[in-house]
């Protein structure tokens, strides 16, 4: 029997992992959206699932206002260890009076979140319901499956009951969940993400940081997806036992006219 102590360590070094590992991999994005929103002193940004903050950390690094929402406790300590104002992600709990969560913030952002989210199109409401009339909400999800070599790892989620991390790539799902929230499609574009590492072991940890193979695990057990992750992680192993994977994340932006 497994002991909750045990659980919670287990969850603590797993906010560990991201942090350390994996949460860099997508700085790309997070610049190239700050880029084409002209983030600055002038802006509030409010993440949604911000996990340890560190796409927050950039946008204050602008100057930017920021807050977040984080629904694991272990990561949303990290990113309160950073001095970051990050709240519980208890998006029905939110109304105007509560203080600097309410409909005040001149960009939210969906970063990591919206993928591997039961219900998306509740969290594009929420974003826009937090948005200031003016302005935008910026969803991201990965890019076209064949751009992405992380697609073959990511399919042993898949496999075994998991989140199918391309189910919002295709053509047209973001733009019908942006105008599903009465927002109005004010752009996007493509940003290229790669994913590497210094090893094998590295890599094994920061992708399962992810939390996109917690139900594989539950349903096949963390053996057999241990060992089915290092089976997809084999061709992108270099001879110096590094591991690389390219990818492409797609990300677009929406104004809230109302």
């Amino acid at each position: 029997m497994v002991s909750a102590h045990t659980t919670r360590t287990s969850a603590r070094q797993r906010a560990r992992d991201w942090a350390e590992i994996q949460e860099r991999m997508l700085v790309p994005l997070y610049e190239a959206v700050y880029d084409r929103l002209d983030i600055g002193p002038a802006t509030s940004v409010l993440g949604l699932g911000c996990r340890s903050g560190l796409a927050l950390l950039l946008a204050a690094a602008r100057g930017a206002e920021v807050a977040g929402l984080e629904p694991e406790a272990e990561l949303r300590e990290l990113a309160q260890d950073r001095s970051l104002r990050v709240l519980s992600d208890v998006y029905r709990e939110l109304s105007p009076g509560l203080p600097g969560l309410g409909a005040t913030h001149s960009v939210v952002t969906a970063f990591e979140h919206l993928s591997c989210t039961a219900v998306p199109q509740a969290l594009v409401r929420d974003a826009a319901a937090l948005t200031l009339r003016g302005g935008h909400v910026a969803l991201a999800v990965w890019g076209p499956e064949e751009r992405c070599e992380t697609a073959a790892v990511l399919d042993v989620a898949r496999r075994h009951g998991g989140y199918d991390a391309f189910a919002l790539s295709a053509p047209g799902a973001l733009e019908s969940l942006v105008t599903g929230a009465g927002l109005r499609p004010a752009g996007g574009g493509r940003v290229c993400c790669p994913y590497a590492y210094p090893d094998l072991e590295s890599a094994l940890r920061g992708l399962v940081s992810t939390g996109f193979f917690d139900a594989a695990t539950e349903f096949a057990g963390e053996r057999q997806v241990e060992k089915e992750l290092r089976e997809a992680l084999f061709p992108f192993t270099r001879r110096d036992g590094s591991v690389r994977m390219e990818n492409v994340f797609r990300y677009v932006l929406a104004e809230r006219i109302r």
